[in-house]
């Protein structure tokens, strides 16, 4: 990893038209550039695709590759196994592939779902949807919850970059 970072490139593909009034491209480019820069690594050169889609297609991508056939907030696919061995332990630094770029993955976030939590949390959408995307580029570079070890390293990444951003601690219940 290297101290200075650079400006990652986030693509987004838009199927569900309510997301253009929530400005997800700058949502995603600073919580892209938020998860590199504290995790102290170059952006450049640096790749990761977004899907913004409603429920039909989220519960569609969910039944497909996690055999659950229901709606979610957030899904990701990273192109490459970082996770760590240990529990509690830091994933795999990604690499470059061979035309140079690091291609972290693609995630997918879902419209209704995303407003459903926030209204129920009494949250502002675009605070909501900043921690997800924090939350998918963390599961990019190899961060998970399944075990307790790794599900508190996670979590308190995405406090401490959320906090970064001027955003409350999303799991904070009082």
């Amino acid at each position: 990893m290297v101290k200075d970072q650079g400006i990652a490139e986030v693509d987004i593909v838009v199927e569900d038209k309510r997301w253009l009034a929530v400005d997800l491209q700058t949502i995603a480019d600073q919580a892209v550039a938020g998860v590199l820069a504290r995790l102290q690594f170059d952006g450049e050169d640096v790749e990761v695709a977004i899907l913004a889609c409603g429920d039909a297609r989220i519960t569609e991508l969910n039944a497909d590759f996690r055999e659950k056939p229901t709606a979610t907030n957030v899904l990701s696919w990273p192109a490459a196994e970082l996770s760590s061995q240990v529990a509690g332990g830091l994933p795999d630094c990604p690499t470059a592939g061979p035309m140079g770029g690091v291609e972290l993955g693609d995630i997918a976030i879902c419209y209704d779902t995303c407003a459903s939590e926030a209204a129920a949390a009494g949250k502002a959408m675009q605070d909501h949807v900043m921690h997800l995307m924090i939350h998918g580029t963390l599961h990019l570079l190899g961060f998970d919850h399944v075990r307790d070890q790794d599900a508190t390293l996670m979590e308190a990444l995405e406090v401490e970059i959320l906090e970064k951003m001027g955003i409350d601690d999303p799991y904070c219940t009082t």
